[in-house]
């Protein structure tokens, strides 16, 4: 298996494993951050699947824009089980944008806001970037006492350069 199509495989999982997590949140607990200033663990996790998201909608547009990955959970994902809705979605999009490319698709240069990218920096990037966001939302889940199962070893997150 090739790098792109690693990453691409541990994204899913990574998308997958926050899907599980965060439909075990109650729409009480959707609003409980961890620390103050801190997303809530419903704001997390949506950043989390919109981040992927944004990975396609860059490869699809040829760029990323930052406002992409600031935008706010949207008032009717109430609960966990809605934003895990979400998630599935993302995660279809995902897999089928990366399973349908071919070589030289992430090969691509994308313009973001830090200059250009080529598309297998973004999907690294992006890849990274969940996983931290992973590891959080199971963090947050284990203090709301929610009881989700222990993340396997491969959903760590990756080295970073940029962290």
């Amino acid at each position: 298996m090739d790098r792109d199509a690693e990453r691409g495989a541990l994204l899913e999982r990574i998308l997958e494993a926050a899907e599980r997590i965060v439909a075990l949140v109650p729409a009480r607990g959707m609003d409980d951050g961890s620390r103050s200033g801190e997303r809530s663990v419903g704001d997390l996790a949506f950043h989390l699947f919109r981040l992927s998201a944004a990975l396609v909608d860059a490869m699809d547009r040829g760029r990323l824009s930052a406002e992409w990955l600031e935008e706010s959970r949207p008032p009717d994902l109430m609960d966990g089980r809605a934003v895990a809705r979400y998630g599935a979605l993302v995660r279809g999009r995902v897999t089928g944008w990366l399973e349908g490319a071919g070589p030289s698709e992430l090969s691509r240069l994308i313009q973001s806001n830090e200059g250009p990218l080529q598309g297998h920096e973004l999907l690294e990037r992006t890849t990274r970037h969940a996983a931290r966001h992973l590891l959080d939302l199971h963090a947050m889940a284990e203090r709301l006492g929610l009881g989700p199962d222990p993340l396997p070893a491969d959903l760590a997150p990756l080295p970073s350069r940029d962290t």
